[in-house]
């Protein structure tokens, strides 16, 4: 918050991993352009109907997060892929999170 930055981070739940981000910590007048939101709420919506990321995931347009990701590297991919995102960079989540049809 100090710094005026999106916070993304991942966790461990048990065998499973929560990506999370939160633009709140970034300070008034940070907003998520409806675009972008959109983007995000579509890719973690792709992830949920593919079981990639359990169901009640939260898409936004403030806060994110996604539990249930199987491994430490995909919650990495996909922190750094919402991180980006959030900064207007759309390109990293459409390779972390293809077409619906990629996903299965």
């Amino acid at each position: 918050m100090a710094h005026n930055a999106v916070f993304v981070a991942v966790e461990a739940e048990g065998p499973h991993w929560t990506v999370k981000a939160d633009t709140l910590t970034a300070g008034p007048g940070r907003g998520v352009t409806d675009a972008v939101n959109d983007a995000i709420r579509t890719a973690i919506l792709r992830l949920v109907d593919a079981r990639e990321v359990d169901f009640g995931a939260y898409t936004g347009p403030v806060y994110f997060m996604m539990h249930g990701v199987r491994d430490e590297e995909r919650a990495r991919e996909l922190a750094a892929a919402l991180h980006a995102a959030l900064h207007d960079d759309l390109e990293p989540l459409s390779r972390a999170v293809p077409p619906a049809s990629s996903l299965r």
